[in-house]
């Protein structure tokens, strides 16, 4: 069987090395007519079945080395979709390859997919296709082994009409007119780095790119590509710093698309193409460290990858801690400090939503009949980062720790991991200080819900002081010297007190008018404010911002904040439903849930 709780496959039998994708767009009818052929490869001797995981795709047809193959798909399950029973019609030996070629078209529905009517996007006159396969959601665009454990090379034609643009998680291979249609064109895309299913993605619009380095490119619609490009100047800055400290960056390009606003993440760190949501370009660069945590990705995640999302904060945490050694390189260490105060605050708030108590707030939780959407939270993020931070400091400082993390990525680089093998590198790698990793409580760290055992030593404290101050004293002046991370981490700070009386909100208006201020971060966490200090003013424009983009960092806390006033919970509730079908599918079914709202009929639970 599979040793992932949210795979059909078994990776004891089989293992996919490769995927050729035959992809032609259907706009009109939001489908993908597709064809993959899968270079498989024996693990047992007679080796004459196997398991694909699939979800709401309609299968045509299978073959095993040009025969037709039998084929069944099973019983539906809530959250995995659909196992694809395959019997070959012959045997192979361990070792052996055999190609498995399966037709099939996706579902208008397909929830790793989200398409996009002209209105909207910016530019109002072309429809826009993204998908978004993390967790468990390529196997609705491609019938796969949908686990990061497995890690293949893929190469793709998608056809597409000839007034969009196809990129993909890879490299651009050229393009041509479709021989059977002058009105489309065939986009071709090669990945020559094994990668988990996860990372396949495909985004079609009206497309433009812009150089803004010597291996990089920045995409979108026309009306935000010099936005973009001035926002994310510093990437091959970001890049060159991080292969000082982790090696060199083997994925050949790094562009940058910033896709429409219904995104529901805040960076996807898809080879070659990382996604980005358009809540990033706040026109100053001050939300840029989003870039450095993609690009981070591409050693922590990328490379070495977890082996099932149980162990999602091998990826995350790491990634997290990379991210801030960059800004510890480009900035200083005192803005790597701050940037980890503010990591803690928001690991505070995941932990106080999910419950102290709730096993999801373990750093490697159980996901046996778990959704692993469900469980998406903060918290591998930052509880990863303050464990890897705890251990910095018990192994002798950055430069000490950030040589195990580069020797760990080089060990384990082009396959998976579980926790189990990091910690056994880490006592191997520190051999001699194990007498000091042995005091460490690890079944607090992992095993144990809630808060981390230890709290980090942060040496800032800027935004304590302010903090402090009266608040009805406060003058234009105090908040002109604050940056806009200074000016966020303050507003986190009021967010973990209790709320705010509204004479103090309302004052805060008036003399800084923080609802002027563009930068999302910001925005997001004084709309929290004013609206948990019941000002009935704040409640459009919090609803405002819940729907004019779909980032669940933004979107999911806003709803519930509402929704917490009960005054504005039904508002709240027919509001998400209008704009339900402009959501990503993902983001929608969570936010249902936020709100028990049934799907099926829209009542309330």
């Amino acid at each position: 069987m599979s040793s992932d709780p949210c795979s059909f496959c078994s990776f004891t039998r089989c293992v996919t090395k490769h995927l050729n994708l035959n992809l032609h767009l259907d706009f009109d009818r939001r489908v993908i007519r597709g064809k993959v052929a899968l270079t498989v490869e024996a693990l047992e001797d007679r080796f004459s079945a196997l398991t694909l995981d699939t979800r709401d795709l309609k299968i045509v047809s299978v073959s095993a080395n040009g025969q037709p193959a039998c084929f069944n798909l099973g019983p539906k399950h809530s959250f995995k979709g659909t196992p694809l029973d395959i019997s070959l019609p012959f045997d192979i030996s361990r070792g052996q390859h055999v190609i498995m070629e399966v037709t099939y078209e996706t579902s208008p529905s397909a929830s790793a997919l989200q398409w996009l009517t002209p209105e909207q996007t910016a530019g109002k006159k072309h429809p826009y296709l993204f998908s978004q396969c993390q967790a468990h959601h390529c196997r609705s665009m491609v019938p796969c082994q949908d686990s990061p454990s497995i890690k293949h090379t893929y190469y793709a034609q998608v056809n597409v009409p000839k007034d969009l643009v196809a990129v993909m998680s890879a490299m651009r291979d050229g393009q041509e007119v479709d021989p059977q249609d002058n009105n489309r064109i065939i986009y071709k895309f090669r990945q020559p780095v094994p990668m988990p299913s996860y990372l396949i993605a495909i985004v079609v619009g009206a497309l433009e790119s812009r150089e803004i380095g010597p291996r990089s490119r920045v995409w979108s619609e026309k009306e935000f590509v010099d936005k973009a490009a001035f926002e994310f100047s510093e990437t091959e800055t970001m890049l060159k710093t991080a292969e000082d400290l982790a090696g060199p960056y083997v994925w050949g390009q790094y562009d940058i698309l910033v896709l429409p606003p219904s995104f529901p993440y805040g960076g996807m760190e898809n080879p070659c193409l990382t996604f980005a949501t358009p809540t990033l370009l706040a026109g100053d660069k001050s939300l840029s460290n989003v870039i450095a945590h993609e690009i981070s990705h591409s050693w922590t995640g990328n490379l070495v990858t977890n082996k099932t999302w149980e162990h999602f904060w091998l990826n995350e945490g790491h990634t997290v801690y990379l991210e801030r050694m960059i800004s510890r390189c480009m900035e200083s260490e005192q803005f790597r400090q701050f940037k980890a105060m503010g990591g803690w605050k928001d690991l505070q708030d995941s932990v106080n939503t999910f419950g102290a108590n709730n096993p999801l707030t373990n750093l490697v939780p159980s996901l046996q009949d778990v959704d692993p959407d469900d469980a998406f939270s903060s918290v591998p993020y930052e509880k990863g980062f303050a464990l890897l931070y705890h251990l910095e400091e018990l192994m002798g400082g950055p430069e000490v720790f950030m040589g195990f993390v580069k020797s760990y990525i080089q060990l384990f680089a082009y396959s998976s991991v579980t926790t189990e093998e990091w910690k056994n590198y880490l006592f191997t790698y520190f051999k001699d200080k194990v007498d000091v990793l042995n005091k460490v409580d690890w079944n607090a760290w992992m095993f144990t819900p809630g808060m981390p055992p230890v709290k980090p030593h942060w040496v800032t404290s800027v935004p304590h002081q302010a903090k402090e101050q009266d608040l009805s004293s406060f003058k234009e002046s105090d908040v002109k010297m604050l940056s806009s991370h200074q000016l966020t981490e303050f507003l986190s700070l009021l967010l973990q007190e209790n709320p705010l009386p509204l004479t103090h909100v309302k004052k805060m208006q008036e003399v800084y008018d923080l609802n002027a201020r563009t930068n999302s971060e910001i925005r997001f966490r004084w709309l929290r404010l004013c609206v948990r200090s019941r000002w009935e003013e704040s409640v459009p424009l919090a609803l405002k911002m819940a729907t004019e983009q779909g980032r669940m960092k933004f979107t999911r806390p806003l709803f519930r904040e509402v929704v917490n006033f009960e005054k504005y919970r039904d508002q709240a509730v027919q509001l998400f439903l209008a704009h339900r079908a402009g959501m990503h599918p993902v983001t929608a079914g969570l936010i249902a849930k936020d709100l028990k709202v049934n799907t099926s009929d829209g009542t309330s639970q």
